[in-house]
């Protein structure tokens, strides 16, 4: 399985980005689907996961009502929505894929998730 992220940037604080992760190798509905960043000098931390089904969503809390995720199993991808973002969403982000098949679940630590993204630079400037 690959995953491809793409759609980072350099923004000012207040602005719009949309992340996108292309995954390919496995059957992408048996996904759930992660996004996580790391800031310079800091360790990966979790900000969003979907369900298999897209139902599900959950958010870390400094991004609540900001972020949103989501996906389209026809495209095989999956979408990082950012609103209002601040200087502190600065870091490299980084989408994830966990097999689901036969289990039930999404993970919102790193160490659930199968595959990960080469990971996409998200510089929001003040």
């Amino acid at each position: 399985v690959q995953l491809q992220a793409s759609g980072g940037g350099l923004v000012q604080a207040g602005d719009s980005l949309r992340l996108s992760c292309v995954a390919s190798g496995r059957t992408f509905s048996n996904f759930a689907l992660g996004w996580f960043r790391q800031a310079p000098g800091k360790g990966r931390e979790y900000v969003a996961a979907l369900s298999t089904t897209g139902v599900a969503r959950y958010y870390e809390e400094s991004v609540k009502g900001r972020f949103s995720i989501s996906r389209d199993n026809a495209l095989r991808t999956t979408f990082l929505q950012m609103n209002d973002l601040k200087t502190e969403d600065t870091a490299v982000y980084f989408c994830a894929a966990a097999v689901r098949t036969g289990r039930g679940g999404t993970p919102s630590t790193s160490g659930g998730y199968d595959y990960w993204g080469q990971g996409t630079q998200v510089t929001v400037s003040s």
